[in-house]
């Protein structure tokens, strides 16, 4: 896949199910962002409480960012065995991993936006939202 993203007529394998598994992903990867704020919470007897919200963005973003870039893939998609795939098919670079985690949280903040990606993920031969056609990147089921 160096040439670019697999062809969703040709190699449908690579999308099938993709949808469903992002949506399970994603629940998966917002209940180990909300344990881990909670958590600091606790262990700061809970001061971080008081500024939760900060700390959720934080924890998400480091979260996202940094299993994105280590692997391209959250915790979330590799239990649902899905990976990110920039442009030329190959796995994101860091710096790759931190764009999709910020155009991620900006389309996530504006409820408009997060509807048209939620739309263009079930809808879309890719399977792509926003924040992946802005990137031209895409989840793929790992090949095996």
């Amino acid at each position: 896949m160096s040439h670019g993203l697999p062809d969703p007529e040709y190699d449908h394998a690579f999308y099938d199910g993709v949808p469903v598994k992002r949506l399970f992903a994603w629940v998966v990867d917002v209940i180990i962002v909300t344990a881990t704020t909670f958590l600091l919470g606790v262990l700061t007897l809970t001061l971080l409480w008081w500024v939760w919200p900060l700390v959720y963005l934080a924890v998400d973003f480091l979260y996202r960012a940094g299993s994105i870039a280590s692997g391209s893939a959250t915790l979330g998609m590799r239990l649902m065995n899905l990976e990110l795939r920039g442009p030329t098919g190959a796995q994101l670079s860091r710096r790759e991993a931190i764009l999709h985690t910020l155009c991620y949280m900006v389309a996530a903040a504006f409820v408009i936006l997060q509807l048209i990606s939620i739309i263009m993920i079930a809808l879309g031969p890719r399977h792509q939202g926003l924040h992946d056609l802005l990137l031209g990147s895409a989840a793929l089921n790992r090949p095996r």
